[in-house]
């Protein structure tokens, strides 16, 4: 590894699940999306993953929310990578696919696999929520067709080593174009457990090296895999989705909080953060105008 060595830092800026109860710095509102994109594109993010709210709070996956937020960000950063999360329960198919086609986001998010999906409370000693996350081959390939005929770049979230497997029939098929885009999705529980050895045999299952790989360590863990995904040549993604604590134990007064520490992790590991440009170039993601967003 060295500083010729880039490092696509993604910021997921707001997930689907917690809220201000749980973290008062989660975004609700379009401009405060935007608030948080300024801040984690000054620190370093090259692309921002993006559950969309309506400006209460509540998930979304209406068009004109992902619009707004989408513009939004636009509007106050130069450029960045927009990736446009696909994965829900109880949300149909069409309604996922109807955003992708109208929006027309840089990248997309692509669920590898069906699971159980669930967070485990020791304190209680139950699940605080536990459900069945479907993600059929073909719920797969539906949502690949609408990206690769809108242009959209998938971004293959694999939550165990078999996911990784998957990409296999679908390369065979000829329906993906490489290079690849792989984030190893640790800290799940029903998915595979975040440990260091664990991502290192995740990131050899990857069908060829020329593919771009990373971690998404989901929980406080997340920092030592954020290290370990660094050591072994990875990428790394870090946000108010997954985590809302920076190493020392404090909690995040922003996504910008985050995407600094992982920054100096970056560099600490003689590794340097790739620009936007970059990392457009690293994922074969040319910049145009989101179908529309005009800022």
């Amino acid at each position: 590894m060295s500083v010729e060595d880039p490092v696509i830092v993604t910021n997921s800026i707001s997930g689907a699940v917690a809220n201000r109860d749980q973290c008062a710095a989660i975004p609700y509102t379009p401009e405060e999306y935007a608030a948080e994109a300024r801040r984690v594109v000054d620190e370093g993010a090259a692309m921002i993953h993006i559950h969309a709210r309506t400006p209460e709070g509540v998930p979304s996956y209406e068009i004109e929310d992902f619009r707004a937020i989408t513009q939004a960000i636009l509007a106050e950063v130069d450029d960045v990578i927009i990736n446009y999360s696909t994965g829900a329960v109880g949300v149909s198919l069409e309604k996922r696919v109807e955003y992708l086609r109208a929006l027309k986001p840089d990248v997309a998010a692509l669920n590898m696999g069906s699971m159980n999906y669930a967070k485990y409370s020791k304190s209680r000693k139950a699940f605080v929520f536990g459900l069945v996350f479907e993600n059929s081959f073909e719920t797969i390939t539906t949502l690949l067709t609408a990206m690769n005929e809108e242009g959209i770049r998938p971004e293959h979230e694999c939550f165990d080593s078999g996911h990784i497997a998957n990409l296999d029939p679908l390369l065979d098929m000829g329906i993906l174009r490489e290079p690849l885009q792989v984030s190893c999705v640790m800290g799940v529980t029903g998915g595979i457990r975040p440990t260091a050895k664990n991502l290192a045999h995740m990131s050899e299952q990857i069908p060829d090296v020329k593919h771009n790989w990373g971690v998404i360590g989901v929980s406080r863990k997340q920092w030592g895999l954020v290290a370990a995904s660094l050591s072994l040549g990875g990428n790394i993604r870090v946000g108010l989705e997954d985590n809302f604590y920076l190493p020392d134990g404090e909690m995040a007064r922003s996504n910008g909080d985050l995407v600094a520490k992982a920054a100096d992790l970056v560099r600490d590991t003689g590794r340097r953060v790739a620009t936007v440009a970059e990392a457009r170039q690293m994922l074969d993601v040319p910049k145009r105008e989101v179908a529309g967003v005009k800022p």
